[in-house]
């Protein structure tokens, strides 16, 4: 018998780390690509998912700063994908009442995508329901630094917490309540690290492609055990 959840206490934001893409090819002897491909099929089924499940903001780790590492056939192929992707799924979202919203270095992405995340951020800016937040082009270390450098351009003095944190690429979004990672790995890989100081951190060795919404449902039902502390 499948166990319920709590509708009274989802987490109001969820943030995943991707990972399992490239294995997930490797093991069928394909390219990066098709994995790259299939996560995305991912992505709809688990926004999809979360929406309806009542999560208010889901954030996803899409592309990091240390990607560009990567081949530039692999990275070439990424930013081909999260172009099309963009622009073939942004009426499903205005569709969903889904806001879209990008966190990281994202003026540094080729221009064709750039414009093309622009015009769906536009579109979507009315979403009420939920909010997709895509870390791109994103490093949690100098998403720090950026934020550090934009409060010494801006103001003298001391600040605070709650205002440092309205210098973040992710500002207004409330903090993660839980943290996902796929594929089994025990990092976090440079991802929000001041936004998930108190997140709780959920890893399963469920590589992205695989990964449904009973794994989300399993996800949400461990976080509604566990006692948050926030340190105390």
């Amino acid at each position: 018998m499948k166990e319920d959840i709590d509708s009274s206490n989802i987490p109001r934001h969820i943030a995943v780390i991707m990972d399992g893409n490239r294995r997930w090819a490797r093991k069928r002897g394909l390219p990066a690509a098709f994995g790259h491909k299939k996560g995305v099929d991912t992505v709809k089924k688990i926004v999809e998912a979360a929406s309806n499940m009542g999560v208010k903001a889901l954030t996803l780790f899409a592309f990091s700063t240390e990607n560009w590492k990567r081949s530039g056939k692999e990275v070439n192929a990424l930013m081909s994908l999260l172009r099309q992707t963009i622009r073939k799924y942004s009426t499903e979202l205005y569709e969903n009442n889904i806001k879209l919203m990008v966190s990281g270095r994202v003026k540094e992405m080729p221009p064709p995508l750039n414009n093309e995340i622009a015009e769906a951020i536009e579109r979507l800016k009315g979403g009420k329901k939920m909010v997709l937040n895509i870390a791109l082009n994103y490093g949690g270390r100098q998403e720090i630094l950026d934020a550090v450098n934009r409060i010494l351009k801006a103001r003298p003095g001391k600040i605070t917490e709650k205002e440092f944190e309205k210098y973040l690429y992710t500002y207004p979004l409330p903090n993660p309540d839980l943290l996902i990672r796929t594929s089994g790995e025990m990092r976090i890989s440079n991802f929000l690290l001041w936004q998930s100081a108190y997140s709780e951190i959920y890893i399963t060795d469920v590589l992205w492609p695989d990964f449904t919404e009973n794994h989300l449902r399993g996800a949400i039902l461990e976080y509604q055990k566990r006692q948050r502390r926030f340190g105390t």
